[in-house]
């Protein structure tokens, strides 16, 4: 059997799979702040507790909000900064006493989608997250693809393209944890989506809240998701451009909006070279157990 982890900014979770992908065990906690060895604690009482249920040893893989560098062996671009510079593999694999496979969790998500979800028998596959944060992954043939740099896929930290001077005014504003300007992450991650309401109209709500005054018809509200649809239609393009995936699977809190699978695509053809996008865009099948199902499929 297979154990996932997905060890998130607020919550780490692990699921096992069956040799059928069939889901038998799952558990969430609390992600520990800013606390290292306080995590790899908190994961391998996850990993034991998972084993003592399913009463066998299984291999380990996990999805992290970073990626593994090829040069150092330790996590780098992590927005769970206490994991930046830690080997981490190494640390969790010593603690477990087993090869631990980590990769990043966008893309764990392509991964989990490509081998039996909504991306299931397409050969490259862009999944993309739109939570909390803003993140892309690559994956061929149902397998990670993450580059020389391990970096293939972090899109959520390139620049919204073709920008507006509305754009230019909510990047000066709204800034990345990064340190770079006018990262796609402050524009179509969820947080990018309540913090420009807050900017344009003055009101600090949470997406769900903005979405239901959308139902409401709020004007307010609705030119807010109008201008995360027609973002987030430039930013994909982007992808279309440089890739041209057979499919776009979407996670995260903005994937559960509906309406951006009708209105995106269409958005998209005007900045899609030549005009034409036909790129089928959907809904993680998993939803938010995407990145944790992939993470197993790391083996």
């Amino acid at each position: 059997m297979k154990i996932g982890i997905d060890l998130g900014g607020t919550k780490i979770e692990a699921v096992v799979l069956n040799n059928n992908g069939e889901q038998v065990f799952v558990e969430r906690v609390p992600t520990p702040q800013h606390d290292y060895q306080g995590t790899l604690d908190a994961i391998k009482g996850l990993v034991d507790r998972a084993e003592a249920a399913v009463g066998e040893q299984c291999t380990v893989g996990m999805g992290i909000p970073g990626t593994l560098s090829p040069v150092t062996g330790k996590v780098k671009n992590a927005n769970s900064v206490w994991l930046n510079g830690q080997p981490l593999d190494k640390d969790l694999g010593a603690l477990l006493g087993r090869e631990v496979r980590i990769a990043n969790d966008a893309n764990c998500l392509a991964v989990s989608e490509a081998v039996d979800g909504s991306g299931a028998g397409k050969h490259m596959v862009f999944g993309v997250i739109i939570g909390t944060g803003c993140g892309g992954g690559i994956s061929i043939d149902g397998k990670v693809h993450s580059g020389g740099n391990g970096v293939a896929g972090e899109w959520g930290h390139n620049p919204l393209p073709w920008q507006t001077e509305q754009d230019r005014y909510h990047a000066e504003h709204i800034h990345c944890y990064c340190g770079r300007p006018s990262c796609l992450e402050v524009f179509i991650s969820g947080t990018g989506f309540w913090k420009d309401f807050e900017l344009m109209h003055g009101e600090t709500l949470r997406g769900p809240d903005i979405m239901a005054r959308v139902e409401q018809g709020d004007k307010e509200a609705e030119a807010c998701i109008q201008r995360y649809e027609d973002r987030l239609a430039r930013a994909l393009a982007s992808v279309v451009n440089t890739l041209d995936p057979d499919a776009i699977v979407l996670g995260g809190g903005m994937s559960n909006v509906d309406r951006i699978y009708k209105n995106v695509p269409q958005l998209m053809k005007k900045w899609v070279m030549g005009g034409e996008c036909d790129t089928p865009i959907v809904k993680a099948k998993y939803g938010d157990s995407s990145g944790v199902r992939g993470a197993a499929w790391l083996w």
